[in-house]
């Protein structure tokens, strides 16, 4: 070891420091976005714990509710809260939620939840998705998903905007591309070809 070499292990510490604070303050896509800047941060794989139904909040036990500023997707990692127009949720029978940054991953958490979590497919009593067209939240089971089309979701992958009316969805499609589908037409084929995080490993 040289006498330099302290110097440059400082240097070295403060060059890490000041990326990850240009990563933190990246900006977040939108719905609009077709060439997003990209963010390292999306390839962490963090498993995240469910946020716990608080009677304080004033929703019913099973109603969707707001986005914890600190809830991370239990698929990716990432905090849904940066993305509401792509976001999700899950709620369990005891009022417990998960957040998904977007209905990709909230897809590929409800094919195998025992993989992301502490809950069961049993335990699954709602789930949601963000209606493009309105910004409040919709139910899966009947939504819209829009397949194709340029709008690029968090993952900076094609994604699937989701709509709570067939016709929305249908004028969405046309002006963007893509073609509207169902929830049971959305083949584990169709998401294994958009998310990253399906690949992931989780321990």
């Amino acid at each position: 070891m040289t006498a330099s070499t302290p110097h440059l292990l400082s240097i070295s510490g403060i060059v890490l420091l000041l990326g990850s604070i240009a990563v933190w303050w990246l900006p977040s896509p939108q719905l609009g976005d077709t060439n997003p800047i990209y963010d390292p941060l999306d390839e962490l794989c963090i498993v995240a714990p469910a946020h716990p139904y608080d009677p304080a909040g004033g929703l019913a036990l099973h109603e969707p509710r707001p986005i914890p500023a600190d809830a991370r997707c239990p698929v990716c990692g990432m905090f849904p809260s940066r993305f509401p127009a792509w976001a999700g949720q899950v709620i369990f029978s005891d009022g417990a939620a998960h957040f998904f940054d977007s209905p990709v991953n909230l897809l590929v958490f409800l094919r195998a939840p025992e993989r992301y979590s502490n809950y069961t497919r049993e335990d699954i009593v709602a789930s949601y998705v963000n209606d493009v067209a309105s910004s409040t939240w919709t139910d899966a089971r009947t939504a819209h998903y829009v397949h194709g089309s340029n709008a690029l979701g968090p993952m900076r992958e094609g994604n699937l905007p989701t709509f709570a009316q067939h016709e929305a969805a249908e004028r969405f499609a046309r002006e963007r591309g893509g073609v509207v589908l169902a929830l049971p037409e959305v083949s584990a084929e169709i998401l294994n070809s958009l998310v990253i995080s399906v690949h992931h490993h989780h321990d």
